[in-house]
């Protein structure tokens, strides 16, 4: 067996529809099909891909679980990206990744999920 890439990340969550419109509005992915699982949720497309599986929980878990302290994602146009998190007075945190090309810009969701969006250095 070889490996080809990561598939998706499943995230649990109580704000279900806030969830959806963040990934939309501050990502840029968009919700789309889905199977028809017998609970709520929603998958979010970079491109043709659902990277993000979102599911819908009636209440949130109590504590933090450090066990997935973030996941990421590469992506182009880091220029607009930072003028839309601006936009949306979003906190950030941007990080030069020393050793290789890669910028990072670093969020947090509706629910608290650490993020990275990765750019290639050439670009910011």
């Amino acid at each position: 067996m070889q490996l080809n890439r990561l598939d998706h990340v499943n995230v649990k969550t109580a704000n279900l529809e806030q969830m959806i419109k963040w990934y939309e509005d501050v990502l840029g992915m968009t919700s789309g099909d889905r199977p028809p699982f017998p609970f709520p949720g929603a998958w979010m497309y970079a491109g043709e891909y659902p990277v993000v599986h979102l599911v819908g929980v009636d209440s949130e878990p109590a504590g933090h679980d450090p066990k997935l302290e973030h996941f990421a994602l590469s992506a182009t146009g880091y220029a607009s990206f930072l003028e839309n998190l601006d936009d949306r007075n979003i906190d950030y945190k941007v990080v030069k990744v020393p050793g290789i090309e890669v910028t990072q810009v670093n969020v947090f969701d509706v629910d608290g999920n650490h993020i990275h969006i990765d750019f290639q250095s050439q670009e910011t």
